[in-house]
């Protein structure tokens, strides 16, 4: 079972994504997890990874491409997995056609997580984070016992910058113009599947097994 999950930051697909990699048992791999893991390994790729990230600039194609088919052809993925993160844009999603034939793989569901503007500003704008320990609340989902103060370290809980309204618009606007080809893309091939990203977490999973298990 090998599926891709797309939807703008802050539709709650790596939540979801997380309880498929449980449920079916295949492991729900993320792009920052697959960086993160080729700079630990020491490899030649990481450290040319660690090289680009180091420098403040964004990995490439080419070198995302890399990473993405050797993370697929490990053992771990014989049954299945779960891409959160990637494909972002329509080349690497034509990319990652090739990598999947080339080591005898094919996508069996894309589920794009749909949630419109509006919500995804209220979500992350209500994010707060602690700056002395690091802990992350959210003011309508996972309030602090007292306004705005951290529960452990009691300081003032900050918005992150990429978290102030302004700034999620404008990542909103990226992603749509990045991605909707992608959707578009997968909706021809008719792997796509889309779900409903403000209904409750709880509807969201039922609806996404039942899909998986065919029985929707």
């Amino acid at each position: 079972m090998n599926i891709i999950f797309v939807g703008p930051p802050g539709a709650g697909k790596g939540t979801q994504a997380q309880v498929i990699s449980k449920t079916f048992k295949i492991p729900h791999i993320s792009t920052g997890d697959m960086l993160r893991n080729e700079m630990e390994s020491g490899s030649e790729l990481g450290k040319k990874v660690r090289d680009i990230i180091n420098s403040g600039k964004l990995v490439d194609d080419a070198v995302m491409n890399q990473i993405v088919k050797e993370r697929l052809s490990k053992p771990d993925t014989k049954n299945g997995f779960i891409l959160d993160g990637f494909p972002r844009t329509l080349n690497q999603a034509k990319a990652l056609d090739e990598i999947l034939s080339s080591i005898g793989k094919k996508l069996d569901h894309v589920i794009y997580v749909d949630v419109p503007e509006k919500v995804i500003v209220e979500r992350l704008s209500a994010r707060r984070m602690c700056p002395k320990c690091g802990r992350n609340y959210n003011m309508i989902t996972d309030p602090p016992k007292e306004d705005e103060l951290c529960d452990d370290c009691h300081v003032p809980l900050i918005t992150r910058d990429d978290d102030k309204p302004e700034t999620v618009r404008n990542r909103y606007k990226v992603y749509l113009e990045l991605t909707k080809p992608v959707i578009d893309y997968y909706s021809a091939k008719k792997l796509l599947f889309t779900v409903d990203g403000t209904l409750p977490v709880r509807e969201v999973e039922e609806i996404l097994i039942k899909m998986i298990e065919g029985k929707k």
